[in-house]
């Protein structure tokens, strides 16, 4: 179950239990990291991804405090099935025992593509709207941002809605992340200011950890095998995972049913545009040969010009509009894989 690095003996303490989700390549392991204060996780730039498998560590910080981190391979994956992310997600869960404290969603400020939307999507959809209690976005990229001369507020401003809309329904959780400073006192800041959500968290929700049905099977299958050596392929665990790909396979269905009504959507758009830019493009034909009949009328001959100006404006705004149609078809015409559930 992946490493453990502690100071000392913390079995009778209740620690801190933070997962780590997001996208391969976003920078979870180096979030991990950045919390350790040293390198404990396997973190390098890499779109395979470093983390395979589910792994927890335990450290314990400055102000004694005990935390597991947990972190998780990106599930996002084409080539991953069913049976391999439900089997991850049942490792996680039998790792956070009594609960999760926060879902700590890692974003990297240098996209925010359709992948991560769907991400978030199959994790309210396996966990429950009551997820979006217990999360807490974690951008990286900070000294990207920085290079850039950009604010986090002015990234968010210009951010596609779907992410306005995480931010909104888990109340504006977020910290940024600057994962490879050097300045030991910017990176506790970070550390300090992410642990303040984490207690808000806490707070919001009663110190009440994130459980569902499927802890509650998992704590009840351990209870029963007490005592046994018996590991999470077991048969009698077989339909905690049936539960969880009965889910997975429903959040596919639902994003390919989502998918599908935004390519019948575009496509009636495109259809309107193209319409629109037909009847710009025989407007902007009469008002050229208007011109032509009133060479001696120069007040006339003015407010023709200006409305076959405005007419090329509009017509360049409908060109637009199509070549971002067309390139979002494109995108969603690529073909999807078999896993839909990223941890």
């Amino acid at each position: 179950m992946g490493g453990c690095s502690c100071d000392y003996n913390c079995e009778h303490i209740s620690p801190t239990t933070i997962v780590l989700v997001g996208k391969t390549g976003n920078g979870k392991s180096a979030t991990g990291n950045s919390i350790f204060g040293k390198k404990v996780l396997e973190s390098k730039k890499s779109s395979s991804g470093v983390t395979i498998t589910s792994e927890l560590h335990v450290t314990t910080l400055e102000d004694g405090q005990l935390i597991n981190v947990i972190d998780t391979p990106g599930l996002f994956d084409a080539s991953l099935d069913f049976e391999f992310i439900g089997k991850e997600i049942v490792k996680c869960i039998s790792m956070a025992k009594d609960g999760i404290d926060a879902f700590l969603v890692v974003v990297s400020t240098s996209r925010f593509s359709e992948e991560e939307e769907a991400a978030i999507s199959s994790l309210q959809t396996l966990f429950g709207n009551k997820v979006y209690d217990y999360m807490i976005v974690v951008f990286t990229g900070g000294d990207e941002l920085e290079d850039e001369n950009q604010t986090l507020d002015e990234f968010l401003f210009n951010s596609p809605e779907a992410l306005k809309q995480t931010l909104n329904l888990c109340e504006n959780r977020y910290v940024l992340f600057d994962n490879k400073t050097k300045v030991e006192t910017k990176r506790l800041n970070q550390v300090k200011k992410l642990l303040s959500l984490v207690d808000m968290v806490a707070t919001k929700n009663g110190g009440k950890r994130y459980t569902n049905e499927i802890f509650t099977e998992m704590k009840n299958q351990t209870e029963k095998l007490k005592g046994h050596d018996v590991s999470l392929d077991d048969e009698r665990f077989k339909h905690i995972y049936e539960m969880i790909e009965s889910r997975l396979k429903e959040t596919h269905l639902k994003l390919e049913r989502q998918l599908a009504e935004e390519r019948v959507a575009l496509s009636k758009a495109e259809k309107k545009a193209q319409a629109a830019q037909k009847k710009l493009d025989e407007e902007k034909q009469k008002l050229k040969e208007s011109l032509k009949k009133v060479e001696k009328n120069s007040d006339e001959k003015r407010k023709l010009k200006e409305k076959l100006q405005k007419a090329e404006t509009e017509n360049k705004k409908l060109s637009e509009k199509l070549k971002e149609s067309q390139r979002e078809r494109e995108r969603q015409s690529a073909p999807a894989g078999g896993g839909c559930f990223i941890l």
